[in-house]
Formats: structure tokens, C-alpha cells, sequence
């Protein structure tokens, strides 16, 4: 049996697919499923049961003898709201219960953080676990990421194998629910649907021209394959990085939903808003190296083509993944 919390989400339920697709079925889902606009993206998957999150613990001391594996991917992952105290709970305290779940009754565990632990970059993006606590996100939302992280390296009681991946920009299907949060490809595909163009940000930074903005942009699928590869390989615990390991800027990514609706680019350059410019970041890129050595070697999709499956075979039929 397999957990997944953040199950109803984008990530966790594009992981319930492609673990469906491999064959697994006994997985239990992790969330608050009070939200209707999510309920889509568990039509027609596999599981074996529904958990409140606020009823887990509950449930894992009644239950752990039947677990094998807990994906963590649960969490307020706005990037726009600076209430730190909304992030506290589900991004750190919520994670340590999690954690310490684990600990107890001896399961492996991979837990969300995120790019935005690296704020601007100033000290590189490489997964280095040493550089941790130096690092200065950017947003709150980032600091809770953070926060966890050094939490967990600072832990003696650890379980048997766990890993920490630091999503990069992650697109595809099943984010319809996620508004404004939801993916430069997703607002794009709307944008052209509606206006027939693209409104990207213009640089406020003199080193970047308007939408050469770089970020690492990676397809959902390929951190659902990450996932799976760490539930067979249960060694070399640490934090990860998983992107592309390719920087792209939003000029490509823009194009490449053109090209994958065939249709002529028109593209407008707007400000970035006033509540974000501050705390944006123009350069991301995952150093894939760690992942690698741990014995990662499946390819990952080139911007062009996870663009061209998720506006081909999803957005455009508004299926679900």
C-alpha cells in the first residue's frame, strides 16, 4: 500500500496516474476533499481509500503494518501569499507529523521542497545539502520549503530511506483548479484559446530582454518517473533536485504552444505585477548531477515535446491525466 497526501492536486494525482498506469492500485489519498474543482482529477483512477488529511495519523496508527511507502506531496504551494503563518502549518508543522509518522513505524518517505528554496540563485542551484541553511528564499512560501529542509537535516531519527525533491517550474495536466498558480503553458493555452496571442512579463531586470526570462521548466510526467524510480530504489537518502537541467526562457516556452496549436506567434509584453516584480526570480537551473549518481537515467522531455503532449493531448481535449 501506497500513501499519497496532496492527492487531489496536480502533482499527486498525475503520481496516482502513472503509478495506476504501472500497475499499482492499493494507494491510499491524502487531502482535503472539500474542493470540487479538484475532484476531476481523480475520475477514473485507481485507489483503495480516501483520508481526510487532518485525519492521517489516525488512520496510519490503526493501519502502518499495511503501509509500504509514503509520498509527501501535499502542501500551500502559493507563491503570491505572504501570511507565513498559513505555511507554517501545512508546510512544516504538518511535514514534521508526517516525518515523525514515518520514523515510528519504519517507512520510506519522499517529500515535496521546492526550487524556490534558492530565492535568487546567489549561491547556484546545486543540491549541496551543506548549503541549506544558507540559502534566502525569496517568498514565504519558499522560507517554509526551507525551513523543512533544515529541520530535516538536523534530524538523528530519520527513516530508513527518505528524499526531499526540489521541484522546479513543473507543467501539465490536472492544475485546471490552480488559477493563477497554475502554469505559464496552462495560461498561455487560455490566453491564445481567448485572445488568439500571448501576454508574457516584460523584463524589469537590465540583464534579461522582455521574455528571455530563464526558468527550468519540467514536464509533470517526468517527476512522476523520479517518484517511481525512488519507490524501487530505496537507497541514497538526501535532498534532490528534480528539473530539466535545462534553463529555457519564456519566449521558447511561449512559441512551443504556437507551434503545438499550429498556429502564428503573437506575442504582447505586460508588467510584471507590483506584489511579485520585487521577489521575482529570472534564472533557474536544476543541477541534476546528485539524481544522477543515485542511478536516474531515464531522459527527460525537452520543453518542445512535454509541451506539445500537454496541449496536444490534454489541454485541447481538456482531458485529464
Amino acid at each position: 500500500m501506497i500513501i499519497i497526501t496532496g492527492a487531489a492536486g496536480f502533482i499527486g494525482s498525475c503520481l496516482l496516474a502513472f503509478l495506476n498506469e504501472k500497475g499499482f492500485n492499493d494507494i491510499v489519498l491524502v487531502d482535503d476533499f472539500s474542493y470540487p474543482s479538484k475532484e476531476p482529477n481523480l475520475l477514473g483512477k485507481k485507489f483503495s481509500s480516501k483520508v481526510h488529511r487532518k485525519d492521517l495519523f489516525d488512520w496510519l496508527e490503526a493501519n502502518h503494518k499495511r503501509v509500504q511507502f509514503v509520498f509527501h506531496l501535499g502542501a500551500r504551494t502559493d507563491t503570491t501569499e505572504f501570511d507565513y503563518a498559513i505555511f507554517e502549518e501545512l508546510n512544516i508543522s504538518y511535514s514534521k507529523s508526517v516525518w515523525n509518522a514515518c520514523v515510528k513505524y519504519g517507512l520510506p518517505l519522499v517529500y515535496a521542497s521546492s526550487a524556490a528554496t534558492y530565492g535568487a540563485g546567489e549561491n547556484g542551484y546545486v543540491d549541496d545539502e551543506s548549503l541549506i541553511p544558507s540559502l534566502k528564499p525569496l517568498n514565504p512560501y519558499g522560507e517554509s520549503k526551507n525551513e523543512f529542509d533544515k529541520w530535516v537535516l538536523q534530524q538523528a531519527h530519520q527513516p530508513f530511506f527518505w528524499a526531499g525533491l526540489k521541484f522546479f517550474n513543473v507543467y501539465g495536466p490536472n492544475e485546471y483548479h490552480k488559477k493563477r498558480m497554475a502554469s505559464v503553458v496552462f495560461h498561455s493555452f487560455n490566453q491564445i484559446s481567448k485572445d488568439g496571442k500571448i501576454k508574457l512579463f516584460r523584463s524589469h531586470n537590465p540583464m534579461y530582454g522582455d521574455g528571455k526570462q530563464l526558468r527550468d521548466f519540467i514536464y509533470v510526467k517526468d517527476v512522476a518517473s523520479v517518484c517511481y524510480f525512488l519507490l524501487n530504489n530505496r537507497k541514497n537518502s538526501g535532498i534532490y533536485n528534480l528539473g530539466s537541467g535545462k534553463a529555457r526562457s519564456f519566449l521558447d516556452l511561449a512559441q512551443s504552444v504556437f507551434l503545438s496549436l499550429q498556429l502564428p506567434v503573437d506575442i504582447e509584453f505586460i508588467d510584471t505585477p507590483l506584489d511579485i516584480r520585487e521577489k521575482y526570480q529570472y534564472f533557474t537551473e536544476a543541477q541534476m548531477g546528485k539524481l544522477y549518481q543515485a542511478g536516474y537515467h531515464a531522459p527527460f522531455h525537452s520543453l518542445e515535446d512535454g509541451v506539445a503532449d500537454y496541449v496536444g493531448q490534454y489541454l485541447v481535449k481538456g482531458k485529464y491525466f
